[in-house]
C-alpha cells in the first residue's frame, strides 16, 4: 500500500515506566492514513502497553503523541482513537442484542450497520444469550462488532483473531481490510505472526520495551540478512 506522506498519528520517544521498571523506551513510529500496522513481539513485549499509552489509559513519562501533527489531547483522543483490549466482557448479565444496540446508539451508527456487522461476524445464532455467558469466539466477535460500529478513524485492537480458527480469521481479515477500503486505519497487536503476515502492511517489531525495526516485511528482511525470508525468520532473527 503507498503511504501518504503526512502521518495520521506519530509517536516520538515514548517511554513508559512501572515504578522502576522501564516497560517502553524511546519507541518512535509514525502510521499513515488506510494502513494496517501490526505491532508484534514476544510476550512482555510491551505490546499492550503500547496501545494503553496511545489510547490514553495509561500515562506515559516522556515522548510526545501527535494526530495530523497536532498534540493528541482527550478531547482529540477520543473523537480519533478507539481501543479495544484483549480479554474483556462488556455487561456480562446483558443480552448480546442490547449490548449491541446500545453502542449503536452511543456510536451514532444505524440499524442497517448494525444488521451488517451481526450478520457479517455471525452473531446471529446469540443475540439473545447474555454476554457472559459467550464462547471466547463469540466474545471476540461481540468485541469486533463493537469496534465496527464506531466512526473513529484508527482503532486499535489488541489480539483481533485471538479464539477463532483459520477459517474464521481469514473471514475477520476480509471484514477489516473492507473496513481499510472506508477510510479507516488499523493498529493490531497479533502475536500469532502468520496472521500478522496475512493482513500487515507493515510491522512494528518489540522486545523489552522496544522498538527493533520498523517496517514492511521487505524492509524487515534486508535488516534482518538475507536468510530471513518469512516474517518468523525475520523475528527471530532481530530478537
Amino acid at each position: 500500500m503507498q503511504a501518504l506522506n503526512t502521518p495520521l498519528l506519530e509517536v516520538k520517544n515514548l517511554g513508559k515506566r512501572f515504578g522502576r521498571a522501564e516497560v517502553l523506551s524511546g519507541i518512535s513510529f509514525s502510521i499513515f492514513a488506510r494502513e494496517i500496522i501490526g505491532v508484534i513481539g514476544p510476550n512482555g513485549a510491551g505490546k499492550t502497553t503500547l496501545l494503553e499509552c496511545l489510547a490514553g489509559l495509561l500515562p506515559y513519562e516522556n515522548g510526545t503523541v501527535t494526530w495530523q501533527s497536532s498534540h493528541l489531547n482527550g478531547k482529540s483522543r477520543k473523537d480519533t482513537l478507539f481501543y479495544l483490549p484483549d480479554g474483556v466482557i462488556p455487561y456480562a448479565r446483558q443480552r448480546v442484542h442490547s449490548v449491541i444496540g446500545f453502542y449503536r446508539e452511543a456510536f451514532g451508527a444505524s440499524m442497517e450497520q448494525e444488521r451488517k456487522v451481526v450478520a457479517q461476524l455471525g452473531l446471529g445464532p446469540v443475540t439473545a444469550q447474555r454476554t457472559g455467558e459467550l464462547s471466547k469466539g463469540y466474545r471476540r466477535r461481540l468485541l469486533l462488532a463493537i469496534a465496527l460500529l464506531t466512526r473513529h478513524p484508527l482503532l486499535l485492537l489488541d489480539e483481533p483473531f485471538d479464539g477463532f480458527d483459520v477459517r474464521q480469521v481469514l473471514n475477520v481479515m476480509a471484514i477489516l481490510r473492507e473496513v481499510v477500503q472506508e477510510s479507516r486505519t488499523l493498529l493490531l497487536s497479533i502475536h500469532q505472526l502468520l496472521d500478522a503476515a496475512r493482513i500487515c502492511d507493515r510491522f512494528l517489531l518489540l522486545t523489552n520495551g522496544r522498538l527493533l525495526g520498523a517496517g514492511t516485511l521487505e524492509e524487515l528482511q534486508e535488516k534482518a540478512g538475507k536468510k530471513a525470508v518469512s516474517l518468523e525468520e525475520v523475528f527471530l532473527a532481530l530478537t
